[in-house]
């Protein structure tokens, strides 16, 4: 299966005939530069190019009022007075004789790709479309938006599908108020939003745009709006606008009107990264702005761990060119499942942001179990309440946008001149097996690598090893020094290399050493099962960085930078580009108390792996220095990125194949897909495959039913949070709610 790409030149037939700067941003060049930047790199070329069908008004209707569809209808006999009139009686609109058209046919691409995703044609895909949707309601056009097209793919998802749950993302300068209508009382949609808000002084001004807007009847608490309350900042650059994912197949949309340029836009990737894993992911897993374009590969990658990968993307805003198109590129590419770059930019969320969050976890505490675990009830902030009366609205031509608009653009010009995607490697995934297995079954494009290193080479790094004396092992070391070189030379991204299992922690701590010698700065080592730490790593020597995660088969784990003395082979320096009082990170999840002797110093009791947290969040994706060390999304320190993620399941690691491809999958994100896998030669083929799967960008298989944590194990948990957050700033936007899971609740 691969990834859909609908569209239909026809979609850019409707134009403004009138004078209106208010809607002139809305232009056919949208389309055209969004599917010009993906031919340029390659990308459509790679995916299933799929013609956009017209919507029948069957299909309008399980959304739109039959009344609306007639009206709409009508307007393709409509001079250019009489269009003019009628657009005037709506909110940032206009229409055009095409317009009924083309946005039938923007509904039909979205329904498309629902249909592709769901019978298994494609694995997710994305539909280029114009006009918008989200703002659009039941019996009213609104922003640029018509028809609502994912509202109608979601209701068209459930009734030709069977689909019980959809969880719809919609992340976009202005929020989507009509969808929000649309699905207020219904909780078999979860409905995501994100969006600039400045108390309700920016466009559409909504009072239900706020946190505490959670739904209405059945449907409480399946409205999530995450509103931006301070955007404005001293060196504000626009969000680059990019499509909007939807989850278990739903599309989203989402323009960004309203005004011609957003100026002054201080939410960052920090923010962006933070809202998802403390407010997006916890809901899913329990039943303008300066995110730059790679952040938006990264989201659509965190959110492929759901729903079996399922997800439908549909571009539907975006007004500056040249960001639009290379967001749309990277997200094309994370579907494709190529590594996302890393983040740029210290990754230390805005108090706004984090006050933003808090709020929302305050307001959808009454409906998730999780929130109501967690001791004391999280409150809302008085800050992030809309003001009494009416407010003053920020206008595009207010002095506040004219002082910020001319360092907005050479902001983002900026921005844009130093942003570069990065290449794919030729080889996206790389097996070293000790044998061949006929048992073995590979995705296409994963290579079977046969050849070694150097014998002097294998050699010298074995000499200080007995457990790499022996000619099986010593042959399996060779394979793995070549892919780990074929990985740090650009050549291959992932790779998966097997190994004797009394020699994975020597081979382990050769690789460690080979990585920071061939010129890796920062290493995240995940080690799993009964793994000794490498000898000699404990002390200061190295400045890079290497960070380990243990676990034992009695659920005992650790992680702690390892900053060897020297290397007993080489003799490279190298330069720490960290200012740290401490170089030691010592994570131990599995102690037998929860305790912070120090920031840098942190024991976490777990329950066993086949329940508790590891079953609810696996592997610790709600343990809190987990994602500050880089296993989720970059930490604070210095941007902690690593060169290289070694991923090393030893003996008795007792993860079953769905946990270690979710712990895989969730590591291709902070080296930007930089991702060694050692495992045991005794491993089954169902395991090498899986992971190879995951490596080569497929979604991970599901864990299967939910469970909660319990109340002991969170508690401990959130014993921790206080001595950690003034250095761990991405535990912050925890706030009093801690780091919790969160059931998804069906309804019957």
């Amino acid at each position: 299966m691969g990834t859909a790409l609908v569209y239909h030149e026809d979609m850019t037939a409707a134009r403004l005939l009138w004078e209106d700067p208010e809607c002139e941003i809305e232009c056919p060049q949208r389309l055209t530069a969004a599917l010009e930047g993906l031919q340029q790199r390659g990308l459509e070329q790679r995916c299933l190019r799929l013609v956009a069908r017209e919507a029948s008004e069957a299909e309008l209707g399980l959304v739109h009022s039959p009344e609306y569809v007639a009206l709409l209808r009508g307007t393709q006999a409509l001079g250019t007075q009489e269009l003019q009139a009628l657009s005037g009686q709506y909110d940032a609109v206009y229409f055009h004789p095409r317009t009924f058209h083309c946005a039938r046919l923007a509904v039909g691409a979205a329904l498309q790709l629902v249909d592709a995703v769901m019978t298994g044609a494609v694995r997710n895909g994305l539909a280029l479309v114009r006009p918008p949707g989200h703002h659009s309601q039941r019996a009213a056009a609104n922003g640029f938006c018509v028809f609502n097209s994912v509202a109608i793919a979601a209701r068209h998802a459930k009734q030709k599908h069977g689909l019980h749950r959809v969880l719809i993302v919609d992340w976009d300068v202005h929020h989507g108020q009509g969808t929000q209508y649309i699905f207020e009382d219904d909780p078999s949609v979860l409905y995501f939003s994100w969006h600039r808000y400045e108390h309700r002084r920016f466009w559409p001004y909504l009072r239900e745009s706020d946190a505490d807007a959670v739904g209405q009847g059945q449907g409480l608490g399946f409205t999530v709006n995450l509103p931006w309350n301070q955007v404005l900042a001293p060196h504000p650059r626009p969000p680059p606008r990019a499509p909007h994912p939807a989850h278990i197949p739903l599309p989203e949309r989402s323009p960004g009107h309203r005004a011609r340029i957003t100026p002054g836009v201080g939410m960052g990737n920090a923010d962006y990264m933070a809202a998802f894993l403390h407010v997006l992911l916890p809901l899913a897993f329990e039943g303008q702005m300066q995110a730059t374009p790679e952040c938006f590969a990264h989201l659509t990658q965190l959110l492929q761990v759901l729903a079996d990968g399922r997800v439908c993307a549909v571009l539907e805003g975006g007004y500056h060119l040249e960001s639009l198109s290379q967001s749309v590129c990277m997200m094309v590419q994370a579907l494709l499942g190529d590594p996302a770059p890393p983040l740029s930019g210290p990754m230390v969320p805005h108090g706004s942001a984090l006050e933003s969050i808090q709020s929302v976890r305050a307001a959808q505490a009454p409906y998730w179990m999780s929130l109501q675990q967690q001791g004391a009830a999280p409150v809302l902030s008085p800050s992030t309440c809309s003001p009494e009366g009416k407010p003053s609205p920020l206008l595009p031509w207010g002095p506040e946008f004219k002082a910020a608009a001319t360092q907005t653009m050479a902001a983002l010009s900026s921005l844009l001149d130093k942003l570069c995607l990065n290449p794919t490697p030729p080889v996206r995934t790389a097996v070293a097996l000790t044998a061949p297995d006929a048992a073995l079954v590979l995705p296409p494009g994963v290579l079977c690598q046969e050849r070694s290193a150097l014998p002097e080479e294998m050699q010298a790094w074995a000499r200080p090893h007995k457990a790499l004396a022996q000619d099986k092992a010593l042959t399996a070391l060779g394979k793995v020094l070549y892919l780990l070189d074929r990985l740090l030379d650009g050549q291959v991204s992932s790779g998966i290399a097997a190994t004797p299992a009394p020699a994975t922690a020597a081979t382990l701590d050769v690789a460690i050493r080979c990585g920071l010698s061939h010129g890796a700065q920062r290493l995240l080592c995940v080690a799993v099962g009964q793994l000794d730490r490498p000898p000699d790593l404990t002390d200061d020597g190295y400045d890079s960085w290497v960070i380990c995660m243990s676990r034992s088969a009695y659920g005992w784990a650790d992680i702690s930078p390892w900053i060897p003395r020297g290397d007993r082979v080489g003799s490279v320096s190298h330069t720490c580009s960290l200012s740290l009082g401490r170089r030691n990170l010592w994570l131990n999840i599995g102690g037998k108390e929860a305790a912070a002797p120090s920031t840098f110093h942190v024991c976490v009791p777990l329950p066993g792996v086949s329940g508790g947290v590891m079953r609810a969040r696996p592997l610790a994706l709600n343990c809190p220095s987990w994602g500050n060390c880089g296993c989720i999304c970059p930490s604070e320190i210095g941007s902690f990125q690593p060169d290289l993620v070694l991923v090393a399941l030893g003996p008795a690691h007792g993860l079953r194949d769905p946990q270690a491809a979710l712990l895989t999958a969730l590591l291709r994100g902070p080296a930007g897909g930089r991702v060694l896998a050692l495992i045991d030669e005794e491993s089954t083929p169902q395991l090498v495959g899986v992971l190879a799967r995951v490596l080569h960008g497929e979604a991970p298989p599901s864990l299967g039913p939910f469970s909660m944590a319990s109340p002991e194990d969170m508690q401990a948990l959130m014993r921790l949070r206080g001595p950690l957050e003034p250095q761990w700033k991405m535990l912050q936007v925890a706030g009093e709610a801690g780091v919790g899971v969160v059931r998804l609740r069906v309804s019957a």
